[in-house]
């Protein structure tokens, strides 16, 4: 059964790396769906910038929705930023992230939490490693909307060699399995305008963290 055969075009699909699917384009019929979600998701949780784990402020603006369960484990109880939950996914952002999990291998997954970044021209992110899971076992699953950016996927130390990956609207990359533990990263974002985002790029990272 072709999960996306309402598509105009059939999505490609290019493996990277064993366990790291490159999906071009599977978002995009659903792509107004996904951004009026993420502006809902905004509105109950507004976005903030993120911090390094040494409490400094990013470029990288952030926000989040999910389980309770993932948000008390991700969380602090003495925490300050704990003033309210996350809201929890949207359906639409949840089946579409489970049906992007089938078709890059991954049948069991089930996220419970959807980290939403907001890029605009000059910001990036590091190369790091996604670390605040329980089960590292799980993939994680990238949709990106609005500005393309350059992606960076590493190997398993931070000075290793890096893969240059062109995302644009609509795209979608899974990595786990034996990439699940990748460096990966964000080149500085370059100025445009996108007729959906302005000039923005939103990336859904979806992970099963409790």
């Amino acid at each position: 059964m072709n999960l996306f055969s309402h598509l105009a075009t059939e999505p490609t699909h290019e493996d990277l790396f064993a366990g790291a699917v490159l999906m071009r384009g599977l978002a995009l019929a659903q792509d107004a769906e996904f951004f009026a979600a993420v502006e809902r998701i905004i509105s109950a949780a507004p976005l903030r910038h993120a911090t390094t784990p040494s409490g400094l402020p990013m470029s990288v603006m952030v926000t989040d929705c999910g389980t309770e369960r993932a948000f008390e484990r991700r969380w602090d109880p003495a925490s300050p930023q704990r003033a309210r939950l996350w809201p929890p996914m949207p359906r639409v952002l949840l089946d579409f992230a489970l049906r992007c999990a089938v078709r890059a291998g991954f049948p069991e997954f089930k996220p419970d939490t959807c980290h939403i970044n907001r890029y605009q021209a000059g910001t990036r992110l590091g190369l790091h490693q996604d670390r605040h899971e329980i089960d590292l076992s799980q993939p994680i699953i990238s949709i990106s909307l609005g500005l393309e950016c350059t992606f960076l996927l590493g190997g398993f130390e931070r000075t290793g060699e890096v893969k240059r990956i062109l995302l644009e609207h609509g795209d979608v990359l899974v990595w786990g399995g034996p990439s699940r533990m990748r460096f990966h990263g964000v080149k500085p974002l370059k100025p445009g305008d996108h007729p959906m985002t302005g000039p923005y790029r939103y990336n859904l990272t979806f992970r099963k963290i409790a």
